[in-house]
């Protein structure tokens, strides 16, 4: 929620050290007016943001990520439409002091897309990147 989005990033404002890298998307079929909220609180709060897909369910996930650029008032974002390579590339950037925020799926293991639930886990697509073991 647009609610829960600020406090995070209200918190790791506080305890940074570098910058605060955010990974985010909206679920689809889901409150349409919290998506353009979030991007501005996004642009807001948080120094990169990497606009991603998050459980589009039968929506365009471009169309999604459309909504969330609306509320940027900086160009401080990308789009990459793919989960795994927006994780990926926020992991990629980062430097000693970051913080990388995967904001949105929190324990699910999967996406809800509109072929169906695919398995996924952004846990385990950080531990990839990052070369950890179980």
């Amino acid at each position: 929620t647009p609610d829960a989005l600020k406090k995070v990033l209200e918190t790791l404002q506080r305890l940074k050290r570098g910058r605060i890298i955010l990974v985010f998307g909206c679920g689809g079929e889901r409150d349409r007016l919290k998506r353009p909220a979030m991007g501005r609180i996004a642009s807001m709060l948080s120094d990169f943001t990497i606009v991603t897909s998050d459980n589009p369910r039968g929506e365009d996930p471009r169309s999604i990520i459309a909504e969330i650029e609306r509320g940027f008032e900086r160009k401080n974002y990308k789009v990459v439409e793919d989960r795994r390579e927006a994780i990926s590339e926020a992991i990629s950037i980062a430097r000693e002091g970051d913080v990388v925020l995967i904001a949105g799926k929190g324990h699910e293991e999967y996406q809800v897309c509109a072929d169906g639930i695919v398995p996924f886990s952004d846990r385990e697509v950080v531990k990839e990147f990052l070369h950890v073991e179980a």
